[in-house]
């Protein structure tokens, strides 16, 4: 099944629009009024979303450090149909918390994603960890109840730990995670490559980055390469995984990759790109030289449909289903609490 398929795996070059995927419409978007106060927080820094066909309701997590308010999560409700995107009601606010029942302290943890577990309904989010001068600190993946309360951590690749000369960079760790294989799989992917895998992408090239499979019980499984396209203009920036999703809920080779490159002064380009794991080198722990990668064709590219602005775009949830048979995707940005950003959702629906 998921690591004996055989298919063509791309090159890390730029992919084009494949005229035989699906069709993708822009249904509309949302910003969320900048530094909105809910419950004794400041919303912003949404880097994760995932939505809970449970309750209706979707879960977004916040990238604070516990620096303006503990490390928490959100949940809200946004009305998504064929009309477009209706405003955003956050309705609660939890603390993520340690395993002694403490919420973070400040600068402990760096949290980017979220998915809410189909089986149990608890919260699967990850962390990237640090890495500053001397300070080595791990990226990990932690299991929450829906309370915030802490329920597990599971193991990481030992190629992703932090280590002087090996490990992740700065700030370009566990940005993506999804459930795979209708919950049995937890699929991982890490934002920019390895400092042992290659240099980061350029205007010129670009780069290789892991994606990990794990069992939702935690053991490893597999990581595979995946070619990331290089930056979109010269400047100072670069590209990366910022969102991974499983394209289907059974199928455990095929996802969506969220692809977030920034150029100083010049801004966002976000491309999310179906992808194929079967036939790729199985890369646990091991050197990416002569590694087949994953395949990628692009499904979107939001320039192309003309919205005002794009953000920090850093999350990506399927939403309902629309009466058309049409899904919907829906986008979040993270505004770095910065107001020159804005807190954008935007929904998609996909053919």
């Amino acid at each position: 099944m998921l690591f004996t398929l055989c298919a063509f795996a791309s090159a890390a070059v730029p992919a084009h629009a494949d005229p035989e995927a699906p069709g993708v419409r822009l249904l509309g978007e949302q910003v969320v009024p900048h530094r909105l106060e809910f419950r004794g927080t400041t919303v912003g820094g949404l880097s994760g979303i995932d939505y809970s066909a449970r309750s209706g309701e979707y879960v977004l997590i916040s990238d604070d450090r516990s620096a303006r308010n503990p490390a928490r999560f959100y949940t809200a409700r946004i009305p998504v149909d064929g009309n477009g995107v209706g405003p955003v009601e956050f309705t609660a606010t939890r603390p993520l918390r340690m395993p002694d029942g403490g919420m973070y302290p400040m600068g402990d943890v760096d949290p980017e994603d979220i998915r809410v577990d189909p089986w149990t309904g608890d919260y699967v989010w990850s962390q990237e960890g640090e890495r500053a001068g001397t300070v080595l600190t791990d990226p990990s993946i932690r299991v929450a109840h829906p309370d915030g309360g802490f329920a597990a951590e599971l193991p990481i690749p030992d190629s992703e730990r932090m280590r002087p000369d090996s490990g992740p960079r700065t700030n370009a760790v566990l940005e993506g995670l999804t459930f795979a294989a209708g919950g049995a799989l937890i699929v991982s992917s890490v934002e920019g490559p390895l400092l042992q895998d290659g240099p980061n992408p350029t205007a010129t090239s670009g780069g290789l980055t892991r994606i990990t499979v794990q069992a939702r019980t935690g053991p490893l499984l597999a990581q595979y390469a995946y070619p990331l396209d290089p930056v979109f203009a010269e400047g100072r920036g670069t590209n990366g995984i910022a969102a991974i999703l499983a394209a289907d809920p059974v199928e455990p080779t095929k996802y969506l990759v969220l692809e977030r490159s920034y150029v100083e002064g010049v801004g966002n380009r976000i491309r999310i790109y179906d992808t194929d794991f079967a036939g790729a080198t199985n890369v646990l722990d091991a050197p990416l030289e002569q590694a087949r990668p994953v395949g990628k064709r692009l499904l979107v590219d939001l320039a192309e449909f003309g919205l005002t602005e794009i953000d920090n775009i850093e999350g990506m949830t399927w939403g309902p289903r629309l009466p058309s048979g049409e899904r919907t995707l829906v986008l979040v940005s993270d505004d770095n609490f910065s107001g020159d950003q804005i807190t954008q959702v935007v929904a998609l629906a996909v053919r």
